[in-house]
């Protein structure tokens, strides 16, 4: 695996975990009555927040892992099991009901004050664990390990894939009127259980990466890497 492969990787990995498409009727729910800027603000404040924690662990998850002990094969599988739960309940659970806010926005001009406001309430749990759980934070530390692995070339690819996803979010987020009305609640509905079903797959490949490397010669590579790129 090559730099380029290792962003794109992390980036679909993250755009599935963030699930920005997903996202858009809870965000829509909890930020009702807002207008237009006040949205963008707050998506701008929660995406912000999110690329900061994200880069946070790219950098420090593989010392924690090392000052607790625990091997990153290890690390794998436990992280490909909470990716797989956390997948099952996107393809089978509703959760727009319990983010919606009741309350209008009280004044259409005050943007930088509503923002504030909105992003204290979805810090948790919107930002946390809803887009950044502990899949991401699993895939982030598994990433790191792998960018270590290719150089600074990994490093600067997997800060790319992670800005990437959370413009990604923002774009969705700020957009949020328009996106629903085109997609419509089946369309969305469609849209979160196709990205779980997704999540679940990359949780079992994890899951396989894992087994593979604790236990080298049991599981085929063709398995654990099936689409292997030449020459790498």
């Amino acid at each position: 695996m090559n730099a380029v492969d290792l962003g794109v990787n992390l980036f679909v990995t993250l755009f599935a975990l963030l699930d920005p498409i997903g996202n858009i009727p809870i965000f829509a729910a909890a930020t009702a009555g807002a207008s237009l800027r006040q949205r963008v603000s707050v998506s701008a404040l929660i995406c912000v927040f999110a690329a900061v924690f994200l880069g946070f662990f790219f950098f420090t998850g593989l010392g924690l892992l090392q000052f607790f002990g625990i091997s990153l094969a290890a690390f794998r599988i436990a992280g490909g099991v909470l990716l797989l739960l956390l997948g099952l309940d996107m393809a089978r659970e509703d959760f727009i009901a319990s983010f919606a806010d009741k309350d209008a926005a009280s004044d259409l001009k005050d943007v930088r004050g509503y923002a504030k406001r909105r992003f204290q309430r979805l810090v948790v749990p919107f930002a946390i664990p809803l887009m950044i759980g502990p899949g991401a934070i699993s895939a982030i530390i598994i990433q790191a390990g792998e960018a270590e692995k290719i150089g600074p070339a990994g490093t600067v690819a997997s800060l790319v894939a992670i800005a990437a996803a959370c413009v990604v979010s923002f774009i969705s987020f700020a957009l949020t009127g328009p996106i629903g009305r085109i997609l419509g609640d089946v369309g969305l509905a469609i849209v979160v259980r196709v990205l779980g079903l997704i999540l679940c797959a990359l949780a079992i490949q994890f899951i396989l990466m894992g087994l593979g490397e604790a236990l080298p010669g049991i599981i085929s590579s063709g398995v654990t890497t099936p689409y292997p790129s030449g020459g790498h």
